[in-house]
């Protein structure tokens, strides 16, 4: 799994079936056992994503807590279903089970870290805030 990690940061935020296959060669182990791995845990990425993957949780107590309405916003702002990126690139709409933080429903992920307590407001500041970090950067 570490390695997958490497792999995935290395080429491109995903992992198409030759990066996998290098693995395998780099673990000697078949290349169906990284398959297996990387497509049953959502942290890998199977298809290009986006600059900024918003990775949101849909497991019982965030859905409890509005997940469901914070990912159909999510959708209606960028105009992407789940699985999607925006056409200029910059966002991919992923839901995923549990990322362990119950606590702080409904959440994400977007990098490295968790956003908590989602509302429509604070997905509009995220937004933003992602789109004034690409234009700082141009």
């Amino acid at each position: 799994m570490p390695v997958l990690h490497l792999a995935q940061d290395e080429f491109g935020g995903w992992l198409d079936v030759p990066v996998m296959d290098y693995v395998a060669t780099l673990l000697n182990i078949e290349p169906i056992e990284v398959y297996e791995v990387a497509s049953f845990y959502s942290m890998y990425n199977l298809k290009p994503v986006g600059k900024y993957l918003f990775e949101v949780c849909q497991t019982g107590p965030c859905m409890l807590n509005g997940s469901d309405q914070i990912i159909d916003y999510i959708k209606e702002k960028l105009k992407i279903n789940a699985g999607e990126t925006t056409a200029d690139g910059l966002f991919t709409l992923k839901t995923v089970e549990c990322l362990g933080a119950c606590g702080y429903a409904p959440m994400m992920q977007l990098g490295k870290n968790y956003r908590e307590h989602l509302t429509k407001e604070k997905v509009d500041a995220i937004i933003e805030e992602c789109r004034n970090a690409v234009a700082i950067k141009n």
